[in-house]
C-alpha cells in the first residue's frame, strides 16, 4: 500500500465538506460493510486553489516532453478507423489512455500520464477519438460519451500484442468511457484488464451539460463549440446530405449541440436520451475490478451528481476519491518539475490495486 494514501474502509453521510472518514489507520481492518471512499492527500498550491484557475493553468502552461509515439491505424468493425499511439519500453504491462472531449493523444495531460507510465515500467497506448487525429474519419458517426465499442476495439488491439496485464485510464469524457466500459462488462470483463482509473469524469452527463451552460463556464463552452464547429464543417464535406453547420452560431450549449448532432447521428431520441443512456453512473455498481474515480470538489465542469458516494458505498471494488481542489484535469503539483499528482495517484492505484 502506498503510505501517501490512507486506507479508508468506511464512510458515513456527507455534508458539503465531503465524506466523513472513520478509519484513518494505515493498517487495513475488516469491517462488516466496506464503503471504499478514500481520503485524498492532494494539496493544491495556494494560488491554484480556485478550480477555474487550476483548470486553466494546467491547460495553458503545462508542457510534457520526452514521449516518443509509434502510431498505428486500426480498423473498426463498421469500416472506419482509429489512430492509436504506442509508447513502448518493452514491458509486459500495458495501460490504455483515453483523452477528453475535443482532445487527442498529444494533449499535455495525456503525454504526462504516458511518460509517467513508461518511467514506472508500463507500456502505454494513447488513442484518439474518431476524427480528431489529424484526418477525418470515414463514417458519419463519432466517438461519443457512450461509445465503449471504440474503447473495446482499442483494447482488443492492445490485447493482440501479447500483454500479460492491461489497465485502463481515462480523463473527462475518456473517463466516462472507461467507467462505462468496465461497468457494462461486469463479471464478463476480460481477465487481462486488472484495474481502471478515471479523472475529472462527468459520470452524470445531463447535469454536467447544464453546469457548462452556466455563465461561469462560458469560457469553456465557447472553446468546445469552436472546436466542434470545425469538426462539423470538415465532416459536412464528406456527408453534405447528412449534416451542415447552418445557423451553428445559434448553438450556445451542449443541449443544443447534442440534440442537433450527437443524438440523431447515433440513434438517440434526443439530447436527454443520449445523456441518460451514456452516463457511466448507471453501471458503477456493476464494476468487478478495482476501479478508482478521482473528481475534485472544485471541478468547474462537475455537479453534485458526479460525486457518487452512494455508488461507492455499494461496491467494494469502486473507489471514490474527492480532493478538495484540483480543477478539471488539473491536479498541478509544483513539487515535481514533470509529474503531476494525478499521474502519481494513477500509478499508486495501478501498482496496489486498491488504495
Amino acid at each position: 500500500m502506498n503510505q501517501n494514501h490512507k486506507a479508508v474502509m468506511t464512510c458515513e453521510s456527507r455534508n458539503d465538506t465531503g465524506p466523513y472518514l472513520i478509519n484513518h489507520s494505515f493498517k487495513l481492518q475488516a469491517i462488516p460493510s466496506p464503503m471504499p471512499c478514500i481520503e485524498s492527500d492532494f494539496q493544491s498550491p495556494w494560488f491554484l486553489r480556485n478550480g477555474h484557475v487550476q483548470t486553466l493553468y494546467a491547460y495553458l502552461f503545462r508542457r510534457a516532453q520526452g514521449v516518443c509515439y509509434r502510431r498505428e491505424r486500426i480498423p473498426t468493425p463498421d469500416g472506419d478507423f482509429l489512430d492509436v499511439d504506442f509508447s513502448l519500453i518493452g514491458s509486459q504491462r500495458l495501460a490504455v489512455v483515453s483523452h477528453g472531449l475535443c482532445g487527442d493523444s498529444y494533449r499535455p495531460y495525456v503525454l504526462g500520464m504516458v511518460r509517467a507510465l513508461n518511467h514506472a515500467g508500463w507500456d502505454a497506448l494513447a488513442w484518439t477519438f474518431r476524427g480528431w487525429s489529424g484526418e477525418m474519419n470515414r463514417t458519419l458517426r463519432a466517438t461519443h460519451s457512450g461509445a465503449t465499442e471504440d474503447l473495446h476495439t482499442v483494447f482488443s488491439h492492445g490485447r493482440s500484442k501479447g500483454y500479460l496485464e492491461i489497465a485502463l485510464i481515462g480523463f473527462s469524457l475518456g473517463g466516462n468511457l472507461t467507467l462505462k466500459y468496465v461497468g457494462e462488462r461486469g463479471d464478463k470483463i476480460d481477465p487481462l484488464i486488472k484495474r481502471a482509473v478515471a479523472f475529472s469524469t462527468p459520470v452524470h452527463l445531463e447535469s454536467c451539460a447544464s453546469q457548462l451552460a452556466r455563465p461561469s463556464c462560458k469560457i469553456y463552452m465557447n472553446r468546445f463549440l469552436k472546436l466542434l464547429h470545425g469538426y462539423v464543417l470538415e465532416k459536412s464535406l464528406l456527408f453534405p446530405d447528412a449534416l451542415n453547420d447552418r445557423d451553428f452560431g445559434k448553438i450556445k450549449n451542449f443541449r443544443q449541440f447534442d440534440g442537433r448532432y450527437v443524438a440523431p447521428i447515433h440513434g438517440f431520441k434526443d439530447a436527454e436520451d443520449y445523456w441518460r443512456r451514456c452516463s457511466s453512473e448507471n453501471v458503477l455498481e456493476e464494476i468487478r475490478i478495482p476501479t478508482l474515480l478521482v473528481n475534485a470538489r472544485n471541478d468547474p465542469f462537475l455537479t453534485q451528481e458526479c460525486f457518487p458516494t452512494e455508488k461507492a458505498a455499494k461496491n467494494p471494488l469502486f473507489f471514490l476519491e474527492i480532493p478538495s481542489s484540483g480543477g478539471h484535469v488539473g491536479f498541478v503539483d509544483l513539487q515535481s518539475k514533470e509529474t503531476y499528482w494525478s499521474e502519481k495517484r494513477a500509478l499508486s492505484f495501478l501498482e496496489n490495486g486498491s488504495f
